[in-house]
């Protein structure tokens, strides 16, 4: 599997040049995220002030304790100079707003860029894969005389999705590291704003939270989802079957595709599914749970400081994000769950073929 792309000559240009693009486009969109997470603070700061003329108000109490003897005149005076202030502020603030706005598209845009171009040549990428296993595969069954079940279907779909996940899951992960290496910095120093008893004095305390979280996540992940790999894989092995005698009927419906055969055959792939999302359910219960947690988790940490004064609401957003890039990062594998579970059975399905037909890579 592993060797058929990376391992061939033919491929090395494809497996390794394309695989050091997609890194390097990666890092472009890690440091495209940083910058909007430093955004989130001067804006959030500029939308909680935005109201604040605390300093107009002071210099116009000023005002008039310095003209409290001269004439009503003055004093009007006085009020007026201090509403052209206000107003030259509130207009300034405007334009500061617009200006983050900009600042953000200038940020967004170029991202958005990168992500599409990524994907579209990650999909190439997978496909030069896929191209690589099918004809590596080719020549060894083509000389195997005993077929294993469902060989048609591993050779076209499961090679198919195996490169296709392990595309998409491969650059969870590249992402995720990128993101800790960006962020668990920035993080760290954010973690000074902590204001609770005990977690105050834990230097970098959001990662070690973030980390905590994730790992015992992902530890009853593990437990809860224990029988799923093999759900997936008794789904395939059904699925195969059924088809198997769908694709025999195409030839010779008269021996093939009988209604009690096909409804035998359908009756196991009804209960496959019918266990598969029977065990989805509580695990879904779980995951959905974990995560709508994890959202509140960094303002239950930070709210505090925010009503004494001791943080900023931008501070705060800027936490907030920069915990969920983290905890994410270290969720990698609860978050895709499912796609791995579903990895592992593909891999179990093309492995047994490896082995049917002598295929030694």
């Amino acid at each position: 599997m592993i060797k058929s792309f990376f391992a061939d000559k033919k491929w090395a240009l494809w497996a390794y040049g394309g695989l050091l693009t997609l890194i390097i486009s990666l890092v472009l969109q890690t440091q495209l995220n940083v910058m909007i997470n430093n955004w989130y603070k001067s804006f959030y700061d500029l939308a909680q002030n935005a109201a604040d003329y605390s300093s107009y108000e002071d210099l116009l109490a000023c005002e008039k304790t310095a003209q409290i003897s001269e004439q009503n005149k003055n004093e009007q005076n006085a009020t007026l100079a201090c509403a052209q202030l206000k107003s030259a502020a509130q207009s300034d603030k405007v334009l500061q707003f617009w200006e983050q706005i900009f600042r953000f598209l200038s940020i967004a845009m170029p991202y958005v860029i990168i992500y599409t171009l990524t994907t579209f040549f990650a999909s190439h990428w997978c496909f030069r894969w896929r191209e690589a296993m099918t004809f590596s595969y080719l020549s060894a069954w083509r000389a195997c005389k005993n077929d294993i079940e469902g060989s048609s279907q591993r050779m076209q779909e499961d090679i198919y999705r195996f490169a296709k996940i392990t595309e998409s899951l491969g650059l969870a992960i590249l992402r995720a590291i990128m993101t800790l290496v960006a962020f668990i910095p920035v993080l760290w120093t954010l973690s000074s704003g902590v204001d609770l008893p005990f977690i105050r004095d834990v230097s970098g305390s959001l990662v070690w939270i973030a980390l905590a979280v994730s790992l015992g996540g992902l530890v009853i992940s593990w437990f809860v989802g224990i029988k799923l790999p093999k759900l997936e894989y008794n789904i395939q092995k059904s699925e195969a079957a059924f088809r198997k005698e769908l694709v025999f009927a195409e030839d010779d419906k008269l021996h093939f595709a009988s209604p009690a055969a096909v409804l035998s055959l359908f009756t196991g792939v009804k209960l496959s599914f019918y266990r598969l999302f029977l065990h989805y359910g509580y695990f879904n219960i779980w995951l959905i749970s974990f995560s709508q947690f994890m959202v509140i988790v960094p303002y239950m940490i930070m709210g505090v400081g925010l009503f004494s004064g001791a943080i900023t609401l931008g501070i705060l957003v800027q936490v907030s994000n920069a915990f969920a890039q983290v905890r994410e990062s270290f969720s990698v594998f609860i978050n895709n769950w499912t796609t791995i579970n579903e990895l592992r059975s593909i891999h179990k399905r093309l492995s047994e073929f490896e082995e049917n037909i002598g295929y030694k890579g």
